[in-house]
């Protein structure tokens, strides 16, 4: 090669890399957030990352507003590894053009998600972006509903997470909401689909960007966002830790690693942390931590409907998905949000092969107007379709209550929970115990000379004839009560003998579930 053509490499892979140039770099790292290529460095293993498209740039007509024409074109896309595992990869570079989405920024994202599709590996996009390019008009737009076509053909079949380092505003959002997972990080990070300016002319509202649509608004109110970190070192971490449990894609199975923990490992404390008062709450992440491989969870969207837990951890050195109500928050009920919340979770995990372990306390579904207004029953249905669709293996546990249709919905033996067990502290019925009194026996109350001793023992009478896990158990609809302390070694043993499990179901396009 001569040395001319050497020269002009190298002058071309600098203008590369330089981004929006000095100026704008030093402002974007002045907020407290990192370039798009140090985000890639610190996501990706050392000396991995592969740069396609570095030279594209948009067309003539469409340069800056300063007629600039910056290579990369706002966007750094291509492939490097994770713990040694392939993955596809792109960075928003604010710095260009605010990281607006052209017709060529667009196209660049599309080969990627087109590469990851083929080869599938998993595709983790970083989000820094004003949205579509206003000076490229519908051009801009076609190249936002590409992505989103892509997205959605990929989904179920490759893991897809977004990561949300800036803004992502206007038809951008779309893109991260129909990925997988959604990383925020807090106080930089905003999403919405029209800013406060908008608003305030519209609804006359005050309100500011990041209560709005910052980390902390989609995280505890929308449900948008499934994990937050405090910057942007932290949430590239969450998302190396989150892939660790996943496949690469839908045709192979979890990752397992060499457990550490003993599988027969037995822990006497569980024996004693339901309380024996059963309006009295207690902690179901300390009975996750006590179960699984070395108390290790990652949990998934813990600020939105916060009475349902979900999220990751490993049982045996396998990969699991855990959906446990939380009896310290509203008692453990199932709600609207809950239900969405579960349902998709749930899903996410059937698509790729994760096995599912379910913890079940919950009085019922949350009774009140605005709930059944809002489309409990649609909603609920949702989680009882996610459950009763799903082939992975499928492990539950009664800790405590399972009443009514929440009994049902929590993979029981009905929509073909593979391994069902409980606790001897379990009560399983209609309803608890002091309602069915007050419905079955209100006359015999009524009549009553001392209405509260009578009330008393019917609730005795009728626990010990119904609400206990054994009339369940005499009946299959329990594989079995077992002591609190021997769950862990019950539930590896059961996922175990669940290892090659394999449902046929009828043909179909897809199933209509009740959106």
């Amino acid at each position: 090669m001569s040395e001319t053509a050497m020269a002009r490499l190298i002058e071309m892979e600098a203008q590369a890399q330089q981004g929006g140039g000095a100026e704008r770099i030093a402002a974007q790292r002045a907020r407290g957030k990192m370039t798009a290529r140090e985000r890639l460095e610190a996501l990706l293993d050392p000396g991995t990352f592969f740069e396609l498209d570095a030279f594209v740039a948009p067309r003539a007509g469409e340069a800056g507003p300063d007629g600039r024409r910056f290579l990369g074109d706002g966007v750094v896309v291509g492939w490097g590894q994770i713990d040694g595992r392939r993955i596809y990869v792109f960075a928003q570079d604010f710095t260009v053009l605010g990281g607006s989405i052209g017709e060529t920024h667009g196209h660049k994202i599309c080969k990627v998600l087109d590469l990851a599709l083929e080869n599938g590996a998993p595709v983790v996009g970083l989000n820094d972006s004003g949205g579509a390019r206003i000076q490229e008009g519908v051009d801009a737009l076609v190249a936002c509903g590409e992505i989103f076509y892509r997205n959605t053909l990929a989904s179920g079949v490759i893991p897809q997470i977004s990561v949300i380092m800036g803004p992502c505003a206007g038809a951008a959002v779309y893109s991260p909401a129909l990925t997988d997972f959604v990383v925020m990080v807090e106080n930089t990070a905003q999403m919405f689909i029209t800013g406060p300016d908008v608003i305030r002319a519209v609804t006359h509202q005050e309100i500011s960007f990041e209560e709005l649509g910052g980390a902390e608004a989609h995280h505890r109110l929308s449900g948008v966002a499934h994990l937050t970190a405090g910057n942007d070192v932290e949430a590239l971490a969450l998302v190396r830790r989150l892939l660790s449990f996943l496949p690469a894609n839908n045709a192979e199975d979890p990752p397992r690693l060499p457990p550490i923990d003993p599988p027969d490992r037995a822990d006497d404390e569980l024996d004693h942390l339901v309380p024996d008062d059963p309006a009295q709450g207690y902690d179901m992440r300390e009975v996750i931590h006590r179960v699984m491989d070395d108390g290790e969870f990652l949990e998934v969207q813990a600020g939105f409907a916060p009475h349902l837990v979900v999220g990751f951890a490993r049982l045996g050195g396998h990969a699991v998905g855990l959906v446990a109500q939380q009896p310290a928050v509203l008692a453990g009920v199932l709600d609207i949000d809950a239900a969405n919340k579960g349902s998709r979770f749930i899903r996410f995990c059937d698509c790729f092969n994760i096995p599912l372990i379910t913890l079940a306390d919950t009085p019922g579904f949350l009774p009140g107007v605005a709930q059944e207004h809002g489309g409990i029953i649609r909603h609920g249905a949702k989680m009882i379709y996610a459950y009763a669709e799903a082939t992975v293996p499928k492990l539950s546990v009664i800790t405590r209550k399972a009443y009514g249709g929440a009994y049902i919905v929590m993979s029981s033996k009905a929509l073909r929970g593979d391994v069902c067990l409980a606790w001897p502290t379990a009560e399983i019925a209609v309803m608890g115990p002091a309602g069915a009194v007050n419905i079955v026996f209100r006359r015999e109350l009524a009549q009553a000379e001392d209405a509260a001793a009578e009330r008393v023992r019917l609730v005795q009478e009728y626990r010990e004839q119904f609400a206990n896990p054994y009339v369940a158990a005499s009946r299959g609809h329990l594989d079995g009560v077992i002591a609190p302390r021997q769950t862990r070694p019950a539930l590896i043993q059961a996922l175990e003998a669940l290892q090659n499990k394999r449902v046929r179901r009828p043909p179909r396009k897809h199933g209509n579930i009740p959106l």
